[in-house]
């Protein structure tokens, strides 16, 4: 029981002392996000403080934590591919290890798509593992990952520049706060839901 706690307090410690560093702070916080390394939405929260700061225009801190995620996923993504199999039984529960198989066997990019852009605990680098345990493409799966990642923190370092503190405190308290939760959750799935038909447009769409 006091494991997590733990570890969320060990998060917090290291997202305050990175935040210190500003967007190079940022961009290590959110290659580290992308590893099995559990941040508790430390890149989602950096990002917001940083832009509601303005210390810097909001589009360099999504820049960064977007590079720094994609990074992070790319080097989970390879060792994966290496080690097979063993590296996700080595790194994550066993228990968890089929059922994200599974899950990303019968999702693929819609999984993706979902982990990468919303704000919700997903086990995404688990996802990322598993694709690189698989055949999938690499071209396809860091398009993927930069186009949500992209989307994710470009959506949340806007909202901190517009409304400051008053969305810091939905991100850090989120059950305080369902309306504006619901609202950024509706935007997300909806550009997601976008992306997927797109992509199934794509793929069904004849060769000229």
């Amino acid at each position: 029981m006091l494991a997590p706690k733990a570890a969320r307090r060990g998060a917090q410690s290291l997202s305050t002392k990175l935040r210190h560093l500003g967007a190079l702070g940022l961009f290590f916080l959110a290659i580290i996000d992308s590893s099995p390394l559990p941040t508790f939405a430390g890149p989602d929260i950096l990002t917001a403080v940083l832009a509601a700061s303005h210390r810097g225009p909001w589009y360099e801190y999504a820049s960064v934590a977007t590079a720094g995620s994609v990074i992070g996923a790319y080097l989970t993504f390879r060792l994966a591919r290496k080690a097979g199999a063993a590296y996700l039984d080595s790194k994550f529960k066993h228990g968890k290890v089929s059922s994200i198989l599974k899950l990303f066997k019968r999702w693929g990019a819609g999984a993706l798509i979902a982990s990468t852009a919303i704000p919700f605990p997903f086990p995404t680098s688990m996802l990322f593992a598993a694709a690189g345990a698989s055949d999938y493409r690499v071209s396809k799966f860091l398009t993927i990952v930069s186009l949500g990642r992209a989307a994710r923190y470009s959506l949340i370092a806007i909202i901190a520049d517009l409304y400051g503190r008053h969305f810091l405190r939905v991100l850090t308290h989120p059950t305080q706060h369902w309306g504006w939760l619901a609202l950024f959750s509706i935007l997300i799935v909806g550009m997601i839901a976008g992306s997927i038909l797109v992509n199934r447009q794509l793929a069904t769409a004849p060769a000229e």
